[in-house]
C-alpha cells in the first residue's frame, strides 16, 4: 500500500546508527514535546488567532476586542483566559478596566512567522 502512494518502505536492513544516535540525543524530553503540541493547539482556533492579531496591533480591553471582532464579551473573556493560561497574553489593570497585550516578543515572532508561511 505504501508503494501505491510513492512512499518508500523502510525494511530496517541498514540503520544509520550514527545519525539515529545524534538525533536521539537532540530530541527534547517527552513532556517538552507535549507542551509544544499544546501550545500549537492554542493557535489552532481562528478566534484566538484574531484576538492575538488584534493585540499584535494594540493593547485592548475585553469590550474593545468584543466590538472589533463582533463577538460577546463573554466569548472574548473565555478565549483570553485560555491565551493567558498559555502565557501568550498578559494583562494590566487600570482602575476597573483590564487591558490585554501580547505576553512577549515570542508571540509576535510566532504570528509573523505563521503569517509569512501562509502568504508565501
Amino acid at each position: 500500500m505504501a508503494e501505491k502512494y510513492g512512499i518508500e518502505q523502510c525494511e530496517y536492513i541498514h540503520v544509520h546508527e550514527d545519525i539515529v544516535k545524534q538525533v536521539n540525543e537532540q530530541m527534547p524530553e517527552e513532556e517538552t514535546l507535549y507542551d509544544l503540541a499544546e501550545l500549537f493547539k492554542i493557535f489552532g482556533d481562528s478566534t484566538r488567532i484574531k484576538i492575538l492579531y488584534v493585540l499584535f496591533e494594540s493593547e485592548m480591553c475585553v469590550c474593545d476586542i468584543a466590538q472589533l471582532l463582533n463577538m460577546t464579551q463573554s466569548a472574548i473573556s473565555h478565549q483570553l483566559r485560555l491565551l493567558k493560561q498559555s502565557k501568550l497574553v498578559k494583562n494590566r489593570r487600570e482602575g476597573k478596566t483590564v487591558f490585554y497585550s501580547l505576553a512577549d516578543g515570542h508571540v509576535r515572532t510566532i504570528i509573523n512567522q505563521g503569517m509569512e508561511h501562509v502568504t508565501e
